[in-house]
C-alpha cells in the first residue's frame, strides 16, 4: 500500500490543508476536525486508497483505515498538510468547541463515564456469572465463597459517587482527591444507605434529618449510593472553587486554606442544595425512562429500539449510562434499558452483515463482515458509520429490527442485573431471562437481515 498516496487521496477529498484544524488518530481510525465540511468530498475519501469507512461523530471526521495502517497514514497526512500532531483529547476538545451547548454536555456525560465502564462491566459480569452459578446450583448462595465474590460484585455500585467523582475531577480540572472526598461524603456509613429508605418506610420507620440553612427547611440524612447526577454537578462546583481559592489565596496559605474551604462549602452545598434538587430531578429523568419503556403494546420498546441507532449517530448515546446506572441503584437492580439496546445494536449488526454477505464489492465485504460481528459484542460504531450509514438502506433496516427487537424486550419485561455490557455478553446479566433474551437478538437478527438483504444494493460503479 502507498500511505503517501492514501494520504494525499484523504486530504484532496477534505478540501487541502487549509480545511484541517487538527488531525490525531486512534488504533483504526484517522481523526480529523475540519473548518468547512462543506467542501468535504466523502466519496472521495471513500475511493481513497486502503480507506474501509468514512463518518462524522461529535464534530470529528474519522476516517477508518485498520489496525497497523492508520499509524503510517497519518504520519504522511501529518507531512503533507503541515497541520501539528494532536492527541486524540486535543482532537476532542476542538471537536467540541464546534458543538452547541447541549452537545457539549452529553459529550462531557459520555466523557465522565467511558473511563470507569471497565469497573462497571466488571461488577456486573461478577453479578451476571454469580446469578448464573446460583441458579444452576442453589446451594453456592450459602457458601463463603459466594459471599466473597459477592462482596466484589457490589463494590462498583456502592461507591459508583466516588468513582464518579474522580473522573469528573479530570474532566473538569481539579484535584482527584478532593473530589475522591467529597464522593464519599455523599455515601458516608453515618448516612442511610439511600438502598435501605424504602424498607425503613415500609416498616413504619422514619429517616433522620437535619434542620439546615437557619432552620429553613429540613433535609434527609440519606446517602446517595447510585446517583449520577448530583456527584457531577458537586465535582463541577467544586472545580470552580477550587480554581477560584487557588487564584486569590496567598501562595504560602494555598495547601492549607484552599483544601480546606473547597470541602467545607462544596459538601455542605452538596447535602444541602445540590444532592436534594438533583437527586429529584435524576429520579424525574428516571421514571420517564421506566414510563416510556412501560408504554402499553410495547410501543416504548418500538420506539427506544428504533431510534437508538440515531442517537448514536448523533453521539448522545452516552446519557444512556446515566439511566442505566439509576435502574441499577434500585434496591432489585431492574435494568429494562439494556435489552432494547441490546436489540438495536445488534440490528444494526445484522443488517450489516447482510450487506458483507450480498456484496460482490471485495472492499464492502471485508468492511461489513467483522462490523457486523463488533456489533454482536455491542460496539456498533464500525457497523453503523463504515456501513450502514453509507448505503442509508441498511442503517434503515437495522432501525426497523431494533425496533422489533425492542417490542419484544418491552412486552415480555426482562431485564439486565447490571450494565456496560450489550450483545452476546449480555446473557452475563440477564441469567434469569436467557430464552427472553435470546429471542430479542434473534427476532432483531432475523427482521434486519431481511430487510438489509431486500433494500441493499451495490452501488453502480462509475466508469
Amino acid at each position: 500500500m502507498d500511505y503517501s498516496k492514501a494520504a494525499k487521496q484523504v486530504l484532496d477529498g477534505v478540501g487541502g490543508a487549509s480545511n484541517v484544524v487538527s488531525a490525531a488518530h486512534c488504533a483504526t481510525r484517522l481523526r480529523l476536525v475540519i473548518a468547512d465540511n462543506s467542501k468535504v468530498d466523502k466519496k472521495k475519501i471513500e475511493d481513497a486508497e486502503g480507506v474501509k469507512g468514512c463518518f462524522e461523530a461529535q464534530g470529528q471526521l474519522q476516517v477508518i483505515f485498520g489496525t497497523g495502517i492508520v499509524n503510517d497514514v497519518y504520519d504522511e497526512f501529518i507531512k503533507l498538510s503541515g497541520t501539528k500532531a494532536s492527541s486524540k483529547e486535543e482532537v476532542k476538545e476542538a471537536a467540541a468547541k464546534k458543538q452547541n451547548i447541549f452537545l457539549r454536555a452529553i459529550k462531557t456525560l459520555g466523557d465522565i463515564f467511558v473511563p470507569i465502564i471497565p469497573a462497571i462491566v466488571a461488577s456486573g459480569l461478577l453479578n451476571g456469572l454469580l446469578g448464573g452459578l446460583s441458579s444452576a446450583f442453589p446451594e453456592i448462595a450459602n457458601s463463603d465463597f459466594y459471599a466473597i465474590i459477592n462482596l466484589f460484585a457490589g463494590a462498583a455500585l456502592s461507591m459508583l459517587p466516588i468513582l464518579i467523582a474522580i473522573s469528573a475531577a479530570k474532566k473538569f480540572g481539579c484535584n482527584e482527591f478532593l473530589a475522591a472526598v467529597i464522593g464519599f461524603i455523599m455515601i458516608h456509613p453515618n448516612l442511610t444507605n439511600a438502598w435501605s429508605v424504602a424498607s425503613i418506610e415500609a416498616a413504619g420507620g422514619t429517616v433522620d434529618k437535619w434542620s439546615v440553612w437557619f432552620g429553613l427547611y429540613d433535609v434527609n440524612q440519606v446517602g446517595y449510593q447510585g446517583h449520577v447526577i448530583p456527584v457531577i454537578i458537586a465535582i463541577l462546583i467544586m472545580s470552580v472553587i477550587e480554581k477560584k481559592l487557588h487564584k486569590i489565596v496567598p501562595a504560602m496559605l494555598d495547601l492549607f486554606v484552599t483544601p480546606l474551604v473547597t470541602v467545607l462549602v462544596t459538601g455542605y452545598l452538596t447535602l444541602t442544595i445540590i444532592g436534594p434538587i438533583f437527586s429529584t430531578v435524576e429520579g424525574w429523568v428516571l421514571t420517564g425512562a421506566q414510563t416510556l419503556i412501560g408504554l402499553p403494546f410495547g410501543i416504548g420498546g418500538i420506539l427506544i429500539g428504533g431510534l437508538y441507532a440515531i442517537t448514536v449517530v448523533a453521539g448522545l448515546h452516552h446519557m444512556y449510562n446515566m439511566i442505566e446506572a439509576e435502574m441499577c441503584s434500585l434496591a432489585t437492580p431492574m435494568n429494562t434499558w439494556m435489552p432494547i439496546a441490546t436489540a438495536a445494536n445488534v440490528g444494526q449488526g445484522a443488517a450489516a452483515l447482510a450487506v458483507g454477505i450480498k456484496s460482490k464489492n471485495k472492499k464492502i465485504k471485508s468492511m461489513a463482515m467483522p462490523a457486523s460481528f463488533s456489533a454482536f459484542l455491542g460496539i456498533t460504531e464500525p457497523a453503523i458509520f463504515g456501513v450502514n450509514i453509507r448505503f442509508m438502506k441498511p442503517f434503515v433496516a437495522g432501525c426497523i429490527g431494533g425496533a422489533a427487537g425492542g417490542f419484544v424486550a418491552a412486552i415480555s419485561g426482562i431485564y439486565a442485573s447490571a450494565y456496560g455490557i450489550t450483545g452476546l455478553f449480555g446473557f452475563l446479566i440477564t441469567t434469569k431471562f436467557v430464552v427472553g433474551y435470546a429471542l430479542v437478538m434473534l427476532v432483531s437478527f432475523v427482521v434486519s437481515f431481511i430487510c438489509s438483504w431486500i433494500l441493499y444494493k451495490d452501488p453502480v460503479e462509475e466508469n
